[in-house]
């Protein structure tokens, strides 16, 4: 009798799902904990962290793909993100208002975002290389 086969590909989006579930839980608690990390964790982290869920999801979606094509769309998504907090009509602003609009759109431009971002996204990418590694 025969079982239900599990391909690679779904074997790695449970994983990539596993992975972004990880990181909203660890971004949200840096947010809400903010008080108790060290100042520097408390400022970077939740940047950094929402960077390497954006990678995950990537990675989630494009499962076939390579690692640099995820790395390269979710800077490319995340700046969008960023560069879109230029835009301050009362539409996004209303959206923005919102407790899953300012998770996922952000409020103001900073370019020290920018930075988190690129640090959020190689640091997954090297945990993601990794656990491709071990998994040989």
């Amino acid at each position: 009798m025969g079982g239900i086969q599990v391909t690679a590909a779904t074997r790695k989006r449970i994983i990539y799902t596993f992975m972004i579930i990880v990181t909203i839980i660890l971004g949200l608690s840096s947010r809400k904990y903010d008080d108790a990390l060290p100042l520097f964790v408390a400022e970077n982290a939740g940047d950094m962290l929402w960077a390497m869920m954006v990678y995950f999801g990537f990675r989630f979606l494009l499962v076939r793909s390579d690692l640099r094509t995820a790395i390269i769309l979710s800077l490319l998504f995340s700046f969008g993100i960023e560069f879109s907090q230029l835009y301050q009509a009362d539409w996004i602003n209303q959206l923005r208002g919102t407790v899953l609009g300012a998770l996922i759109l952000g409020h103001g431009f900073l370019a020290a975002d920018l930075i988190r971002y690129c640090f959020g996204v190689m640091a997954a990418a090297v945990l993601d290389h990794m656990i491709i590694i071990l998994k040989r």
